[in-house]
């Protein structure tokens, strides 16, 4: 199981996005990475802004480009919108789940459960990070996991917005429809990633 172990920070700096859910603990947001600092305003060509958006998409969901290249396969080959499609993909990996359900405060620490093997799908332990949750399915944590303190506050928080296309009570969440392109809460132009790779 592939993923990046480098500096976080960097990634969000260069995509001018908080990715992997910091908040106040990111510096420098403005800046884009580098030892020479800014180096002023450049045009973007439309290649590269496809390319940034790609990149920024991939990193979001913490996956690398093989299994990225995939899913794009997948969604061209599938019938209505590419983009919505790849979008639905992405939104329902297992990991992702867990992290918009509110289980956990990041998709690392979402994967990382996972990983471990936190997570039940319908009553059985999955450790699958990638799994597509189908609707109707019920997502719940182990009752180990129900005591690890991050999960404890998470679940107690009130404020946290659980998409539409979600359900949850109390520990157990479940998928009620496919998310659609309006659901994704983050700023993603997903026409010009289907752009990308139908080059």
């Amino acid at each position: 199981m592939a993923r990046y172990t480098g500096a976080k920070d960097r990634l969000s700096r260069r995509e001018g996005f908080d990715l992997f859910g910091k908040g106040a603990k990111l510096t420098r947001l403005a800046v884009p990475p580098g030892v020479h600092g800014p180096k002023g305003i450049r045009m973007r060509s439309q290649y590269g802004r496809q390319l940034r958006e790609k990149q920024k998409v991939k990193r979001l969901y913490g996956i690398l480009e093989r299994q990225f290249k995939r899913y794009i396969e997948e969604a061209l080959k599938t019938k209505g919108n590419t983009g919505e499609t790849l979008l639905s993909l992405l939104e329902r990996r297992l990991d992702n789940v867990v992290f918009r359900l509110g289980f956990a405060v990041s998709r690392p620490s979402a994967r990382q459960f996972v990983s471990h093997r936190h997570v039940l799908v319908n009553g059985k332990r999955l450790n699958i990070p990638s799994y597509q949750v189908r609707a109707g399915e019920a997502i719940s944590l182990s009752s180990e996991a129900l005591n690890i303190p991050s999960v404890k506050e998470a679940l107690k928080e009130k404020d946290r917005k659980i998409p539409d296309w979600l359900k949850r009570k109390a520990a157990v969440g479940m998928i009620t429809r496919e998310p659609k392109m309006e659901d994704i809460l983050e700023p993603i132009n997903v026409q010009d990633i289907v752009e990308f790779y139908s080059r």
